[in-house]
């Protein structure tokens, strides 16, 4: 056998064996993907303004989740203004038999510069007659490496399909720096020179399909069933109009690590 034949068997054999590993981590994904939306579902809810002078009197939002009985994470830009005028409040809201069944909360803090917000109960677990259904997610310490593959579960499009959280497989394609809009000279003032003289936030750049209404979803390791990070954007191609007929499959999230000081302590 000549080196030249050789080295051409080997590198075939290699590539079999790539395609042998790259078959069985598919179907371990596949076995794996089904478990953990199972698990996760219920921790998953909507974030919205609820008014009985409105009609409908539920508008909704963006999308949360649980990370305690009456702790709950979702995206700065989601928590809307509310209209004493009318009532208003803010609440987090599930599918019930009879429509949304709804629980007031409260923003408990924010960090804007990574688009995070918590939002606390306003009526403790204690103090309520039925348990809310919602289990806390488990939040993961450590940044994803690229490759990793998650599941985003939320509601895309809204509440126009119904309360129904619904799972978009894909993974982690890149680690980037958040590109935030730079301020004009005149604009210029301490807050911002001190925003340009910090490190950028790193976020996660997904090759996942995401739309309106998922903004604030949990993005969740599919081997270890952790909350890796919070869907942030989507890219759009064209107008606004377009990420519902013609999504980009890019999507952006910030990873979990930012919510440190925000969360209370346990």
């Amino acid at each position: 056998m000549t080196p030249g034949r050789r080295t051409a068997l080997i590198s075939a054999g290699a590539l079999l064996a790539q395609s042998a590993a790259s078959r069985s981590g598919m179907a371990q994904t596949l076995q794996r993907l089904p478990a953990v939306v199972a698990a996760s579902k219920s921790s998953v809810l909507a974030v919205g303004v609820f008014s009985r002078m409105q009609k409908p009197a539920f508008r909704f939002s963006g999308t949360c989740f649980a990370v305690g009985p009456d702790t709950f994470v979702t995206c700065a830009h989601v928590i809307p203004a509310l209209d004493p005028a009318t009532r208003e409040m803010l609440v987090v809201a599930v599918q019930g038999p009879d429509g949304p069944r709804i629980q007031e909360v409260r923003v408990d803090a924010t960090r804007k510069d990574a688009d995070l917000a918590v939002l606390k109960s306003v009526a403790s677990s204690q103090a309520r007659s039925t348990p809310w259904p919602a289990n806390a997610l488990q939040i993961s310490n450590t940044l994803p490496p690229e490759g990793t593959e998650v599941v985003i579960i939320g509601f895309p499009i809204g509440s126009s399909l119904g309360l129904y959280p619904a799972a978009h497989r894909g993974l982690v394609a890149a680690v980037v720096p958040m590109a935030m809009p730079l301020p004009t000279t005149t604009g210029m003032d301490a807050r911002n020179v001190q925003a340009l003289r910090n490190p950028p936030i790193e976020i996660l750049q997904l090759d996942a399909t995401a739309y309106p209404g998922n903004s604030g979803s949990p993005v969740i390791d599919v081997y270890s069933g952790l909350v890796t990070a919070v869907l942030s954007m989507t890219l759009v191609k064209g107008i606004r109009e377009s990420a519902i007929g013609m999504p980009s499959g890019i999507s952006y999230a910030v990873p979990v690590q930012y919510l440190t000081g925000l969360l209370p302590v346990r």
